[in-house]
């Protein structure tokens, strides 16, 4: 905790003007963030107030070690700044935003000559058009499904120039046949306008485009592709009248409503595009302790649309937010258009919200009942460990290693990460062993805990902060082998124990005898999860190197296949499967494949079938 005098050195340097400040505990890790249109008159609002501050600011304010500050032009860039932090440290006393998975996208590499519209679970910094999140897999695999069956587009994978044949979806009408010239990259990118119309809620829009171009064709005598539009035009009226029109204006917004538990809250949110109800989700906010209605929609908005693709042009709220004009023009930056936060006060809009209210009281009652069952249990865990290992603090952040190879090949480690007893899965890190030879997990754990205390050593922000508790999956040889790394290091001061499998033992440094906890201890029900996570992120990893390298090594037994051909071969084709699924004309259309060698690898592959 902060002295009066280093509190006093604090505010006496801190200017009056917008930003962003950061506050670390002592372990140099980022435990809050936030923004100020002052930031004196901000971060000295905590120091102040004694009891009236809450329980929440009261214990974080006694965490303080550390605290930084970025000055920013406006309160706009703040906001924007402020939701990159939290983004990316993931401060465990500000409000968060717990979806509990990825959700899906679809996405379109609209840069390639014949894309694709796919699946995806991530957006990358790539030139591919995203749409989403979807609030489930299944809403994306059903409008992939009516896309698939209104236009035409390709669904293989790999390069078109290596393909010799359509497939079936041409015989049967639902693809171009990119792939033996049968349609023009513009023609088939004049398909992909469409689709995205349709993505984009736009479905009117889309009907009347194809109306003029059934005309057309109808006027031209062109009466095969004019009857074919018919049938899309009608696939598509049919799709959208599956949806209800909500609103006559045919507009894109969102309805968010909020219901608040003591220290849980849940938002819903009602996706509404051109006029029609699309979909409904529920978020959990977490860390919500004192906080207000308006903390809490300001939270959810700047982390829900700081990833959202699609932002709508208004967004219904049950209160209005004093930093109204500031968020706006936050989302107006992210969105590329005007967005206005609206309070309805009667009318559609006000029972679609009164809706999303009861929907979002009973999704929170769903919450707490799980929340407090989990929440519990996690803590009880800590309290355990310890009392159990007599540690100094509760272990907030544990960190789990094991190793993972078959007689020495393809040797991995995973580095799973626990934070408050409960998986942080984006913290989960995986190593290739690199200076191991055999099947040798005590080096092969010194190698792994060097490689990770280094990384931090060099501020690497992917192994930050250092745990208050190390797990390491087996006996006293490997965890022998981690502390000899970690005081040679200079990270001895690091609580470290081991985790046996056959009896769950727990060896500490310099204790011959292990430490026995009783077989309904929620500190050993702990320990269990993070060592079993551990292990099924190794093995997971191992299994994915041993399958890629066992499947490429195939390609080595065929005569005629060098590394050169070989290289040849995986570009074309992308992968050993597929090449395993050619024909000998197929193979040999590949440049630099000879008949002879085609017939090879095709003769192999039929054989080991």
């Amino acid at each position: 905790m902060l002295s009066r005098q280093q509190i006093s050195e604090i505010l006496n340097k801190l200017p009056s003007s917008p930003g962003v400040y950061i506050m670390k505990d002592k372990y140099g890790e980022v435990i809050y963030v936030g923004k100020a249109i002052s930031l004196k008159n901000r971060v000295k609002s905590y120091f102040i107030g004694g009891d009236k501050r809450g329980v929440k600011v009261s214990v974080l304010v006694q965490n303080i070690a550390e605290l930084d500050y970025i000055v920013t032009d406006s309160e706009v860039e703040a906001l924007i700044l402020e939701s990159n932090l939290i983004k990316k440290h993931r401060p465990k006393y500000n409000i968060s935003l717990k979806d509990d998975k990825h959700y899906p996208y679809i996405k379109i590499n609209v840069k390639d000559e014949f894309p694709t519209v796919e699946k995806v679970r991530k957006m990358t910094k790539d030139k591919g058009k995203y749409y989403g999140p979807y609030p489930s897999a299944a809403v994306v695999n059903e409008t992939l499904n009516a896309i698939r069956g209104l236009f035409p587009l390709r669904t293989c994978k790999g390069n078109l120039a290596n393909k010799t044949r359509p497939c079936l979806n041409y015989h049967i009408k639902r693809c171009h046949a990119p792939c033996i010239g049968k349609i023009s990259s513009e023609d088939y990118h004049k398909i992909l306008n469409q689709v995205m119309l349709f993505l984009e809620g736009k479905n009117l829009e889309l009907v009347q485009k194809i109306e003029r171009e059934m005309n057309k064709a109808a006027e031209e005598l062109d009466f095969e592709k004019a009857a074919k539009l018919r049938d899309q035009l009608n696939g598509i009226k049919a799709v959208s009248e599956k949806q209800k029109i909500i609103f006559t204006d045919l507009e894109d917004r969102d309805i968010l409503a909020l219901a608040m538990g003591e220290n849980l809250a849940c938002i819903q949110l009602f996706s509404v595009r051109g006029g029609k109800l699309l979909g409904s989700e529920s978020f959990k906010l977490e860390n919500t302790g004192g906080a207000t209605e308006e903390e809490l929609f300001h939270a959810f908005i700047t982390q829900y649309y700081g990833d959202a693709v699609i932002i709508p042009g208004e967004i219904l709220l049950p209160i209005e937010l004093r930093d109204n004009k500031v968020i706006e023009e936050y989302l107006r930056k992210k969105r590329g258009g005007k967005v206005t936060l609206k309070v309805p006060q009667k009318g559609d809009k006000k029972s679609l919200l009164e809706m999303a209210e009861k929907n979002a009281s009973l999704q929170l009652q769903n919450y707490i009942s799980r929340h407090l069952k989990n929440k519990e249990e996690a803590e009880q865990g800590l309290l355990d460990l310890t009392k159990a290992l007599d540690l100094e603090e509760l272990p907030w952040r544990m960190e789990c290693f094991d190793i993972s190879n078959i007689q020495g090949e393809h040797s991995v480690a995973s580095m799973v990460v626990f934070e408050g007893g409960r998986p942080a899965k984006d913290k989960y890190r995986k190593f290739k062993i690199k200076t191991v030879q055999g099947p040798d997990d005590f080096a092969s754990m010194a190698e792994v805990l060097k490689r990770r205390l280094e990384n931090y050593r060099q501020g690497d922000e992917n192994f930050l902060p250092l745990p208050h508790l190390i797990v390491i999956d087996g006996g006293k040889g490997q965890l022998s082998a981690a502390r000899k790394v970690m005081e040679e290091m200079g990270f001895g001061n690091i609580k470290t124990i081991a985790l046996a499998k056959r009896e769950e033992e727990v060896f500490l440094p310099n204790r011959s005898e292990p430490v026995i906890l009783p077989k309904n201890s929620k500190g050993l029900y702990l320990l269990q999860r993070i060592r079993d996570e551990a292990h099924r992120f190794a093995l997971t990893f191992h299994r994915k190197l041993r399958t890629k390298n066992t499947l490429v090594s195939e390609l080595d037994k065929v005569p005629g296949i060098g590394r050169v051909r070989k290289k040849i071969l995986l570009q074309a084709f992308g992968s050993v499967e597929e090449i395993a699924t050619k024909d000998v004309g197929e193979i040999a259309a590949v440049p630099g494949i000879p008949w002879k060698v085609a017939e090879e690898v095709y003769r192999y592959f039929r054989k080991s079938r």
